[in-house]
């Protein structure tokens, strides 16, 4: 089951014939929902029930003027009113005609309800996101935080909202409800402005940072010594990649970051202490913190594999170096695949715009959400991709029966109960616990009631007692004010005000780029960042001690950013911000390693040398550009390995006069990225504890406790991996790349060096290693495209599925062939610009992509393009259900219209909303 499954009903239950009938049921109702075989004509009419109305008038309570919803042939909708509240509510009203199931789904992860929709199997999960907490946070916002502006949107959205759905079956809401009727009395409740704001914690989430890195560097010390994890772990490539900053320092006499200022080398150290330093490793901690990895597989991912490989690229170009004269943007945030999209595309605009109805912005939404969180207004355009800041810590705490330890004292938990509501079953009252760093995570399995013996502390950690819990410090589990932050950056008008509502973009952390009609281009990394006492966030800290807590936030004035840098350009793709050396706070220390962006920095400097000039087409084509630097790499020695068995020579042979490049139809791509998996596997992934291999992966190995040589009572036992292949390691990531660049220049090394086994011969020397992973790649490719290289393709290997993210996932066959879509043969591949990235640990299908893509012409802004992973619409058989994924998969994009003009001349059907 994929992690990014939002609801996947289905676990087993002792009463397996009346399950067994249900889902008969589910299969009949939904083919005669599709309209095939018997009552045909129902099923079209039911479908066509669940459709929006996008012609003619709808009355609609509280609007104080007439609204126009305009819709292209894509479904596209462009909102006219007068008042700002409501072109909100016409928002909310609109969303809900396309998307409201996905929406409601939504609400019920955030509020960790998915039991009340999908039964028993959703328990756990609910559970742990109880304890979390993200509605309690959201409410809090909402109640405490937020302004009197910002309320006023929410409640306007959820008034449109709860007027489309007033007097509905839910079976007229979407043909997902037909089908969810079998199993469940499930009614649709009204939509609430606290639904709206919980969206930004799962967002949070998806988006957390190094959370699932901490953990595993505390599961790898039970197989690797601290210099072998060190080695996984590199230091950022500053000389190979630059940073998105690469000038400024902070003032020491106003505290404030100076974008202009001469940056000076420091001492290389960061607020906090020694690198890795901190109590978590092997035994007991690693037997939880396995535990927790697990947990955290099954929390829905709503944008990624568990926060793995999320990425996504931006860049900016002043008009200086473009064909127009004025700045291009371009933006494609990089996300699990999902049916409908993440994003859903529209323009609210005031049809004058004054200072009673501000707003006059298009982009990219999030249905269940007012405003733009993408896109540009009449000044200015903006793009996000994730900063990857480091705002979660794990702490080991000492547990009792009364409370938890710190400095010698006994703390009380603060405690609550919570009662989950399942769907034909019985509720379940979970008590959820909390120290002053944040919930007791580990309370949420019984694998990790107790710790074990063997927790690697120093000799002042408490006594082990019954063991320690963990808990999670998480920035997002604290009241903000990112949704002031939409708002104001869809009517903000230069840089001065993006800036200022940057400010409040407090969570998730991200990078924002920046462009304007004056011709100006800008940077500016917000977020709430910690600044730590003591540690550095790599390892789990220990609770006990004080001297571990966060102490403060990094100021916002304190924080990189630019303007108008001279170079000319902007790349922001999840790189480092700003070299540590010279910024005196500690952002993070695990950054995506800089392969995609500094490639699009190679792309334009290539382009604009000797007076070139950038066009918007160059700048589409730089978001498929689909290199792999690794090949750059590797491949010059894979074809220098003396090859004799014939089969391998014939497929060593694809990779002479390659040009590097991912193709769908590449057999040497197809080839080369099957020996780097197996490259990857041989000289890494063979030596990672089962905690972070794939499932069924499964390797003979010396057990950890083991000493001395192998001997009947010391000998190899069958251990198999147990992670989700989305979240297994190696993962084959640029971090890999910089794990591996280094070892490529020494013909021997510990990691070159395998056991062997019945099927391969040991290995001691890079080129034996090579040698055996390229036979590997051979036999496993003949395996799954065939005997006859000259039919590969990467295409056939790396396909892409676009799956309903609740029965599509987990359904009965015959339903995941009526809900789902593809699969579609794509090129690209992990850390190239064209990211359409693959898990090495899991095997070769897509696991997230460019989630949309855009490119913004400031100024001239009817000459944008834009396009969707899927389309406008949710409903399973709607023309806009998947109407923009052929043009996605070749890399095409649509006329983004804004104007007026543009937009009547793009006019398919017109609605409108009457008070």
């Amino acid at each position: 089951m994929p992690s990014n499954t939002t609801a996947p009903p289905g676990k087993k239950t002792a009463k397996k014939k009346g399950r067994r009938a249900r889902l008969l049921l589910l299969v009949l109702v939904l083919a005669l929902v599709a309209g095939i075989g018997f009552g045909g004509y129902w099923g079209v009419s039911t479908v066509r029930a669940s459709f929006p109305q996008t012609t003619g008038e709808i009355r609609l309570d509280r609007l104080s003027a007439d609204v126009e919803v305009k819709r292209d042939a894509n479904g596209i909708p462009q909102i006219y009113a007068d008042d700002e509240a409501d072109l909100f509510r016409a928002q909310g009203y609109v969303q809900a005609q396309d998307r409201f199931y996905e929406m409601d789904v939504r609400r019920h992860v955030t509020a960790g309800r998915l039991s009340e929709m999908f039964g028993e199997s959703q328990v756990d999960t609910d559970a742990f996101l109880r304890t979390l907490g993200w509605r309690r946070v959201a409410q809090e916002e909402y109640d405490k935080v937020l302004s009197p502006e910002t309320k006023k949107y929410l409640q306007a959205y959820a008034e449109g909202v709860n007027a489309y759905l007033k007097d509905r079956a839910p079976k007229d809401v979407s043909v997902e409800y037909a089908a969810l009727a079998l199993t469940n009395d499930y009614t649709i409740e009204p939509w609430t402005p606290v639904d709206s704001v919980a969206w930004l914690k799962a967002m949070a989430w998806d988006l957390r940072g190094n959370m699932q890195d901490e953990i595993d560097r505390s599961l790898m010390t039970s197989r690797l010594s601290a210099k072998q994890i060190k080695q996984l772990y590199p230091e950022y490539p500053y000389a190979l990649h630059q940073p998105i900053v690469d000038k400024g320092a902070v003032d020491e006499s106003t505290g404030a970051f100076d974008p202009k200022a001469d940056a000076t080398e420091g001492d290389g150290t960061t607020t906090g202490d020694t690198p890795g330093t901190g109590p978590g490793g092997s035994g007991g901690v690693s037997s939880q913190l396995g535990a927790l990895s697990e947990v955290l597989d099954t929390v829905p991912a709503l944008l990624g594999p568990n926060g793995n490989g999320i990425g996504s690229n931006s860049w900016v170009v002043s008009g200086r170096l473009t064909t127009s004269g004025k700045p291009l943007l371009a933006n494609d945030p990089h996300l699990a695949p999902q049916l409908p999209s993440l994003w859903y595309q529209m323009g609210l605009h005031c049809r004058s715009v004054s200072a009673t109805c501000r707003y006059d912005v298009a982009g990219y939404t999030f249905s269940g959400m007012p405003g733009v969180i993408i896109g540009h207004n009449d000044k200015i355009a903006w793009g996000l991709t994730n900063l990857g800041a480091d705002v979660t810590d794990l702490y080991l705490e000492k547990i009792g029966p009364d409370g938890y330890l710190v400095d010698g004292k006994v703390k009380p938990f603060t405690s609550r109960e919570e009662t989950i509501k399942v769907a034909g079953g019985e509720d379940r009252k979970i008590t959820v616990r909390s120290t002053g760093h944040g919930p007791l995570v580990s309370d949420r399995s019984s694998e990790l009631e107790t710790v074990g013996q063997k927790a690697p502390v120093g000799n002042a950690a408490p006594d082990r007692g019954t063991g320690y819990g963990v808990s999670l410090q998480w920035t997002a589990l604290q009241p903000g004010k990112s949704m002031d932050a939409i708002f104001a950056l869809d009517r903000a008008k230069d840089f001065t005000t993006f800036r200022a509502a940057a400010k409040n973009f407090e969570v998730p952390s991200q990078n924002l780029i920046y462009a304007d009609t004056e011709g100006n281009i800008g940077y500016q990394s917000p977020g709430k960042i910690p600044q730590r006492t003591k540690g550095d966030g790599t390892l789990p800290a220990p609770g006990w001690d004080s001297s571990y807590k966060w102490k403060s936030y990094i100021p916002f004035e304190k924080l990189p950013y630019e303007e108008n840098p001279k170079r000319g350009y902007i790349v922001t793709a999840n790189q480092a911000v700003i070299d540590e050396k010279t910024y005196p706070d500690l952002l993070t220390k695990d950054w995506g390693y800089g392969s995609r962006s500094q490639r699009i920095n190679d792309l334009i400097e290539s382009k604009t040398k000797d007076g070139g000039k950038i066009s918007p087409d160059d700048m589409r084509t730089m978001q498929t550009d689909n290199r792999s630097e690794i090949a750059t790499l590797l491949n010059p020695l894979l074809l220098k390995i003396d090859i004799s068995d014939p089969s391998v020579r014939e497929a060593q042979k694809l990779l002479e006069g390659w040009d590097y490049t991912q193709e769908p139809d590449s057999a040497a791509a197809a080839y080369f990225n099957a020996v780097w998996r197996n490259v990857l596997k041989l000289a890494f992934g063979n030596k990672l504890p089962k905690e972070l291999r794939a499932e069924g992966d499964c390797i003979n190995v010396r057990p950890a406790e083991a000493t001395g040589p192998v001997d009947e009572q010391n000998k190899l036992v069958r251990e198999c991996g147990e992670r989700d292949p989305d979240s297994a390691q190696p993962d084959g990531g640029d971090r890999w790349y910089e794990v591996v660049r280094p070892l490529l220049k020494q013909e021997k090394s510990e990691w070159w060096v395998t056991p062997g086994n019945r099927l391969d011969a040991p290995t001691e020397t890079r080129d034996q290693l090579l040698a055996q992973a390229m036979k590997d790649a051979r036999w496993e490719l003949t395996a799954k495209l065939g005997k006859d290289v000259s039919t590969w393709s990467w295409g056939r290997l790396h396909q892409l599925t676009l799956k309903n993210q609740t029965l599509g996932t987990a359904g009965p066959g015959v339903v995941q062939k009526l809900l789902n879509r593809g699969p579609w043969n794509l090129g690209g591949g992990e850390a190239a610009v064209d990211a359409t990235g693959w898990n090495a640990a899991g095997g070769y299908d897509v696991i997230w992509v460019p989630s949309m893509r855009m490119v913004v012409n400031v100024g001239d802004w009817d000459k944008s393009r834009w396009v969707n992973l899927t389309g406008a619409s949710g409903h399973a058989f709607h023309s806009n259900y998947t109407d923009q994924t052929d043009a996605w998969a070749k890399g095409e994009l649509y006329d983004w219209v804004y104007s007026k003009a543009a937009v009547e001349a793009a006019v398919k059907d017109t609605l409108v909303l009457k008070p």
